[in-house]
This record gives C-alpha cells, sequence and structure tokens, in this order.
C-alpha cells in the first residue's frame, strides 16, 4: 500500500465518523462542528486529486462562510439543543422506503461501475493553470450565474424564515 491509499482510509474514516456525529449529536453547536471537520476532510481529498483551487475553495466557502451562516442562525434561535421531535406517523415508513431505494440504487450503481472500463483522465499539462482558472470562471460567472443567484437568495428567504419562526414561538410561549 502506498501512503496515499493509507491516507485516503484514514481521511475516509475520518469523515464518515465526523458525518456520523454531525446526523446522531443532540446539541446543534457540536453537529456544526462536526460538519466542519467534515468540510476539512473532503478538502484534503481534494488535494489528494490534486486539485488545490477546488479545497482552498471548499474551506472558504463551506467551512467559512456557510458554518458561520449556520453557527449565528443556531445561536440567534437559541436552538442550541434538540428537543426530542414528535414525529408524524408517515415520516418513519417514507424514511425506510428512501434507505432502501438510496442503498439498491448504491448497490446497482457499484455493481454498473465495476463492468465499465471508463477512466478517468489527467488535465492537459500544457494547459496554463491561470488559464484554465480563468475559463472556470467565465463559464462560472456567465453561464452560471442565474443557479448561483437563485442558491443566495434560497438560503436568505430560509434564514429569515427561521427567524421568524422562532420569534412567533418565543411570542407564543410569553
Amino acid at each position: 500500500m502506498n501512503s496515499d491509499l493509507i491516507v485516503f482510509l484514514v481521511l475516509s474514516l475520518v469523515s464518515v465518523s465526523s458525518a456520523l456525529g454531525m446526523v446522531f449529536s443532540r446539541n446543534a453547536v457540536y453537529s456544526a462542528l462536526f460538519l466542519v471537520l467534515n468540510f476539512v476532510t473532503v478538502a484534503v481529498f481534494y488535494l489528494l486529486l490534486g486539485a488545490p483551487f477546488i479545497a482552498m475553495s471548499q474551506i472558504t466557502v463551506y467551512a467559512g462562510a456557510i458554518m458561520v451562516l449556520f453557527l449565528f442562525v443556531i445561536m440567534l434561535l437559541g436552538t442550541e439543543t434538540i428537543s426530542s421531535p414528535t414525529a408524524l406517523p408517515w415520516q418513519r415508513p417514507l424514511a425506510v422506503l428512501l434507505a432502501v431505494v438510496l442503498a439498491v440504487e448504491s448497490v446497482y450503481l457499484v455493481f454498473a461501475r465495476a463492468g465499465s472500463n471508463a477512466s478517468i483522465s489527467a488535465p492537459d499539462a500544457s494547459l496554463n493553470s491561470m488559464e484554465s482558472l480563468r475559463g472556470m470562471a467565465m463559464s462560472l460567472f456567465n453561464n452560471f450565474l442565474l443557479p448561483f443567484e437563485i442558491t443566495s437568495i434560497l438560503l436568505l428567504v430560509a434564514m429569515v424564515g427561521a427567524i421568524v419562526i422562532a420569534k412567533q414561538e418565543k411570542v407564543g410561549q410569553k
């Protein structure tokens, strides 16, 4: 085994463990910190794949800006601990059904990929990294500007909605 495989296996264990810690944590702040750890391991995966720009973008955008937003909303709402949820009767069977569908799809994709001979080619070394970065930026801000704007509006609406719901619940408690 070479060193890249060992690093990958250790990081994958940390990544899966932090994802499980995030899902099963009863404290919202701890859950957000587990998510930060998961974002950092994904960034290291990008570094192993030879994509330092995407790795730094992952750290800056997700572990930095998005997590500050999450923690700000968690602290603003005052919901650090998660109360025991009141589940609707149809939620658990639907969750089990969706988990089974996801498992079947994953198994199918693993066996379908195992039979294919497709390989990932390395990027052309003759391209200047700044030129490919410029091309990616031009594509991002020309072809995909609308999806990014819509995503930012949805995040803003979700944050404002969470604040409005929390304020209504606090007013109803008094």
